[in-house]
């Protein structure tokens, strides 16, 4: 069965939140299920590279004469929506849910790839996210596919990573009817540290969220993260 979800917990217009035309779109339609048709969003984009070259024109960069940067305010604005900022204009995953046929343990999904862009500086984060929840014997399993939309979804925004994982959280125990516990792991890397700043290379940073017996039971957590080492260990 396939169900909708208001998965939103950051207020519309927030970095991280839906944005402003689509936020607007939904409430206008009454619908959570609809997005963004091409022609939206090729208004975003004509908007969005009209004022990126003029940043590039702050910064006395002559693209409109340089070959190689003649179209690359378009370039950027096309990445931002469709790509890197893909969702905030974008409708949530739908989830297919099924019986957990009396299945009580963890159901996890490792290794998920995440790329996403740092709200501070724009700059990107890359790397991964382990995933796990645990249903009630007479509660909801969803397709394993959709753990991976669902962070995909939230990865697709600028943000701090710390946000990101409490989104992932959120939407899962939402989704997951009747879980007894989520589990949530991202490990990154950050180039605003690695390039600016600091300028450390090889360093990542990791956070994690627990809910329920992730959280209460000692036992169930070093059963994650014993998961969680197995996909390192053969990754690294």
């Amino acid at each position: 069965m396939k169900k909708k979800y208001s998965l939103e917990v950051t207020k519309a217009g927030y970095a991280n939140g839906l944005s402003l035309q689509l936020a607007e779109k939904q409430k206008k339609s009454g619908m959570l299920d609809i997005h963004l048709v091409d022609s939206e969003k090729h208004q975003i984009i004509t908007n969005a590279a009209d004022a990126f070259g003029k940043f590039l024109d702050a910064l006395g960069c002559d693209w409109r004469n340089d070959p190689n940067s003649s179209d690359t305010p378009r370039r950027v604005a096309k990445a931002y929506v469709n790509d890197l900022w893909a969702g905030r204009y974008e409708a949530p995953p739908a989830i297919t849910t099924f019986p957990s046929d009396g299945y009580d343990g963890i159901v996890a999904q490792t290794g998920i790839p995440i790329v996403s862009l740092c709200s501070h500086h724009h700059m990107s984060f890359t790397g991964v996210a382990h995933v796990a929840y645990i249903p009630s014997e007479d509660g909801k399993v969803v397709g394993l596919s959709k753990l991976n939309r669902i962070v995909e979804y939230y990865a697709r925004r600028p943000q701090i990573q710390e946000g990101m994982t409490t989104q992932i959280t959120q939407a899962i125990d939402k989704i997951c009817e009747g879980n007894k516990g989520v589990a949530v792991v991202v490990k990154a890397q950050h180039t605003c540290a690695c390039n600016r700043g600091v300028k450390h290379h090889g360093c990542a940073m990791i956070t994690s969220k627990l809910t329920g017996d992730f959280m209460k039971d000692e036992k169930t957590r070093s059963e994650f993260y014993k998961f969680v080492d197995m996909w390192d260990r053969h990754n690294s």
